[in-house]
C-alpha cells in the first residue's frame, strides 16, 4: 500500500515535453463550461494580484498522481485538469503566439495519449468542430476550446501575453501542480488501479491536509542572500511544528474535546484548517480547504499564514489546559454548539467575558421545566441535563483536578437508566432470563461462590428462602420465570411504596449509564445494580461521577436503607440536580423555589 507521500509542487512550465499516458480504467474528458471557467478565472485573478504575491507565492492546481510507465507518465488522477491545460495551452499556440511552445519556450507542449481511445490523442492536436459530433470525448473536448476561446475574446494581445507567461513561468510567481510520483510504490498495473479506484471512492490517504503541507513547504524558496541551508532549516521548523500539533491532536481526551463530528480525519490537523476555512461537513469539494489555502497564500506571506494556524491551534489548548473553559466549551461542542462561533467569541472577548458568555450559551440550552421531562418524549433534553449535571458537579470541587472525559463519553453509547427498575422492562428471552437470575444470585452469595449450597445456608433466613428459589430457578421451565420474578422484584421493593411510582419516567428516576453495565443487567433490583456499578467503578470502568452518587444515595438525607431507591430518595436527587445547575447559572433560582419550600 501508499508509503509517506512525496508531494512536490511543480511548474506547469517543468511538464512541457513530457509525454503522459491515460490508462484504459479512465473516463473520457468531462469537464463543462463552470470547471474550465473557474480555473480559467483563478490563474486570472492569481496573475492580476502578482505585484502583491510574495515572491515565494505561486498559484497551486490539484494533485497530479502519477507513475512512471515504460517512459512515460501514466495519470492514474488528475486527467481532466492535466487535458484542461493541454488545451488551453493548445489554443494559446495556436490563436495567440501563433508558432511552436518549443519555439517560443523551448519545450514543446507535453503529450496526451490514450491506450484505448488513440482517435482522441489525435483530435486533441488537432480540435475540428466539424468532427465534435462523432464522438463524446471530441464533444467536450470542442466544447472546452470553445469555451476557451469565448474566455480569452475580452482580452487583448498583452493580455493574452501576460496569461501565458504566467501559466509557463518557470520558477517564481508561477502556476504549479502538486505532483505526486507513486512509480516506487507502483509495481503493477494493478496497484495503480487500487490507487485510481481510492480516489475516487475518498480513501486514497491525498487529503487536504497532506496537500496544505506541500503547499506551505514548497512556498518556501530561497531568499535575497540566504542558501539552501536557510530552506532546508525552516521547512524543518515548520514540519516539526506541524507534527507536534498532529501529535497533540492524536491524543483522544484532546480530540474528543474539540471535536464532536462523524467524520475520520486520518490527519486531524486538516480539522484545524476546515474550521479556519469554515468548510460545512456536508460540503462536495473534496479539496475545498486546500484551494482556500491557495487562494491565501496567493496574497499573503507564508510566516504569516503559518502563524495563523499556530494561534489558532494554541486557543484550543489555552481552553484545554483551563479547568472551567475545557468543561463548558466540552458541553457545548458535544450538544452541537458550532466551534468556529465559539472560537470567533473568544477572540473578541477577555476572559473573563468570554467565561459569561458560555454560561449564556449553556442557558440558552437548559430548560427551567426539569420536572417536566418524561422518558421516552424528552430523551435528549434529559441527557443534556444529566450531562451538564455530572459537568458542574465536577467543578463544584475547586481543589480537585477530576476532568469529565469527552472521549469516552463520545465514544461509548449511552442510556437513560431507571435507577428504579420498570415492570415493562422485565427479560423475556431464556438467555436474559437466566443471566438476571445469576446476577441476582451473585449479589447474595458472591461472583465465584455461584454454585456453592453452603454458601446459600450462611445465608439469614429472609435472604436465604429467596436466594434458594433462584439458585432452583436456574434449571425453571420459560413458564415459571414470571413467578420467581416477581418474588425477587416484591423481596427488593418492600418499601412504604405500593406499586410503581408515578416519576419512574422522570428525571428524579434516571440517570447516565453506558449501555454495555445497562444492558447486562437487564431491569435489575436497586441493590442489585448498585453493587454492580460500583464494582465497574472500582474496576476502572468510566461511571459518571452523579451516577455513582445515585447508587451510593449521596444525594439523600438518610442512610437506613440501601435496598430500595424511594419517594424521599427521588426528591433529593431532583433538588441536587436543580440547585447545582441554578446556582451556576444555568437554570433560573426560580426553579428550584417549590423544592426548597417543600422541604422545610
Amino acid at each position: 500500500m501508499c508509503q509517506k507521500l512525496k508531494l512536490e509542487p511543480k511548474t506547469i512550465h517543468s511538464l512541457l515535453g513530457e509525454e503522459f499516458f491515460i490508462p484504459a480504467y479512465q473516463r473520457g474528458y468531462r469537464w463543462k463550461k463552470r470547471q474550465i471557467e473557474n480555473l480559467l478565472d483563478d490563474i486570472w485573478e492569481f496573475q492580476a494580484n502578482a505585484d502583491c504575491i510574495p515572491k515565494e507565492g505561486f498559484y497551486c492546481l490539484q494533485p497530479l498522481v502519477v507513475s512512471k510507465n515504460k517512459g512515460k507518465w501514466e495519470v492514474v488522477d488528475g486527467q481532466q485538469r492535466l487535458t484542461t491545460i493541454y488545451i488551453i495551452l493548445s489554443f494559446l499556440e495556436k490563436e495567440h503566439i501563433k508558432v511552436s511552445l518549443e519555439e517560443a519556450f523551448q519545450k514543446p507542449l507535453f503529450t496526451l495519449e490514450y491506450e484505448t481511445r488513440p482517435d482522441s490523442a489525435e483530435y486533441l492536436r488537432d480540435i475540428n468542430a466539424e468532427l465534435s459530433d462523432s464522438n463524446v470525448d471530441y464533444y467536450y473536448i470542442n466544447k472546452a476550446y470553445q469555451t476557451i476561446d469565448s474566455w480569452f475574446q475580452n482580452k487583448d494581445f498583452n493580455e493574452k501575453n501576460v496569461f501565458l507567461n504566467i501559466l509557463l513561468s518557470k520558477e517564481h510567481k508561477a502556476v504549479k501542480v502538486i505532483w505526486y510520483d507513486i512509480s516506487d510504490e507502483c509495481k503493477d498495473n494493478d496497484y495503480a488501479i487500487d490507487v485510481f479506484t481510492r480516489i475516487n471512492i475518498g480513501k486514497i490517504p491525498l487529503t487536504n491536509a497532506e496537500l496544505i503541507k506541500a503547499l506551505f513547504l514548497g512556498k518556501i524558496q530561497k531568499e535575497d542572500g540566504k542558501d539552501q541551508d536557510h530552506v532546508d532549516l525552516k521547512r524543518l521548523q515548520i514540519a516539526t511544528e506541524w507534527d507536534n500539533i498532529e501529535n497533540s491532536l492524536q491524543k483522544d481526551d484532546f480530540w474528543h474535546f474539540i471535536y464532536n463530528g462523524t467524520k475520520n480525519y486520518d490527519t486531524r490537523i486538516e480539522y484545524i484548517f476546515d474550521l479556519m476555512k469554515s468548510k460545512k461537513l456536508n460540503k462536495d469539494d473534496q479539496f475545498y480547504t486546500f484551494d482556500k489555502f491557495n487562494k491565501q497564500l496567493h496574497k499573503e506571506n507564508i510566516d504569516k499564514v503559518w502563524l495563523s494556524v499556530k494561534k489558532y491551534f494554541q486557543r484550543f489548548e489555552d481552553w484545554f489546559h483551563n479547568r472551567d473553559f475545557y468543561h463548558y466549551i466540552g458541553f457545548l461542542i458535544a450538544t452541537g454548539s458550532s466551534v468556529s462561533e465559539l472560537v470567533n467569541q473568544s477572540a473578541q472577548k477577555s476572559k473573563s467575558e468570554f467565561k459569561q458568555f458560555l454560561v449564556g450559551e449553556i442557558k440558552e440550552k437548559s430548560t427551567n421545566d426539569i420536572d417536566s421531562l418524561d422518558y421516552g418524549e424528552n430523551n435528549d433534553e434529559i441527557r443534556k441535563v444529566l450531562l451538564l449535571f455530572n459537568i458542574q458537579s465536577l467543578l463544584n470541587n475547586p481543589t480537585s483536578s477530576s476532568r469529565f472525559p469527552f472521549d469516552y463519553y463520545k465514544n461509548g453509547m449511552w442510556d437513560l437508566e431507571h435507577i428504579h427498575s420498570i415492570k415493562s422492562d422485565k427479560p423475556v428471552v431464556e438467555k436474559q432470563q437466566r443471566e438476571w437470575l445469576k446476577l441476582v444470585l451473585e449479589y447474595f452469595i458472591g461472583y465465584n461462590q455461584i454454585n456453592e449450597q453452603a454458601s446459600i445456608n450462611n445465608l439469614p433466613e429472609k435472604e436465604k428462602k429467596i436466594a434458594s428459589q433462584i439458585e432452583q430457578a436456574l434449571n425453571y421451565k420459560e413458564s415459571d420465570f414470571t413467578a420467581i420474578y416477581n418474588n425477587v422484584m416484591g423481596f427488593f421493593n418492600k418499601s412504604e411504596e405500593s406499586g410503581e411510582p408515578e416519576d419512574i419516567d422522570k428525571i428524579s428516576n434516571l440517570t447516565l449509564l453506558d449501555s454495555g453495565t445497562n444492558r447486562s443487567y437487564k431491569n435489575a433490583p436497586f441493590p442489585v445494580k448498585r453493587k454492580i456499578i460500583l464494582s465497574k467503578d472500582t474496576s476502572g470502568t468510566f461511571v459518571p461521577l452523579c451516577t455513582k452518587n445515585v447508587f451510593i444515595k449521596a444525594y439523600s438525607s438518610r442512610f437506613d436503607n440501601l435496598m430500595y431507591w424511594q419517594q424521599q430518595d427521588r426528591s433529593k436527587y431532583l433538588e441536587a440536580i436543580k440547585k447545582t445547575l441554578a446556582d451556576a447559572g444555568f437554570i433560573e433560582k426560580s426553579a428550584i423555589e417549590g423544592d426548597t419550600n417543600d422541604n422545610q
